[in-house]
């Protein structure tokens, strides 16, 4: 049971290494006006110092500008024994990796 555990936080390492991230520079359009935060794609302003998710995206507004980290990992860029496959759940922003033959297993670790 040890082993599971450690494989799960393991794969937990896996996923925050292995995500999709960008980073929007702040670029200030008035410099008599510096900006109090940043503007998501939304067009609604964080201030700065503020965390938030939205999306399966974990975000960050820094005085240098607007960073987010995708929670799923990319299938491509994670290391999957040929009998598992990574099954995303969008609506928790988890993934777990399964069993093809058998979806309700998770696999063991190597």
């Amino acid at each position: 049971m040890a082993s599971l555990q450690v494989f799960v936080c393991l794969l937990g390492l896996v996923v925050l290494c292995h995500s999709y991230c960008f980073f929007q520079e702040l670029a200030p359009k008035d410099p008599n006006n510096p900006p109090k935060g940043c503007v998501d794609k939304d067009g609604k302003q964080h201030d700065f110092g503020s965390e938030w998710d939205r999306d399966c995206m974990a975000c960050s507004c820094t005085n240098e500008g607007l960073s987010c980290c995708s929670k799923i990992p990319d299938a491509d860029t994670v290391d999957i024994p040929d009998e598992c496959e990574l099954v995303v759940h969008k609506e928790t922003c988890s993934a777990k990796v399964l069993l093809k033959s058998d979806k309700t297993k998770e696999c063991q670790p190597m």
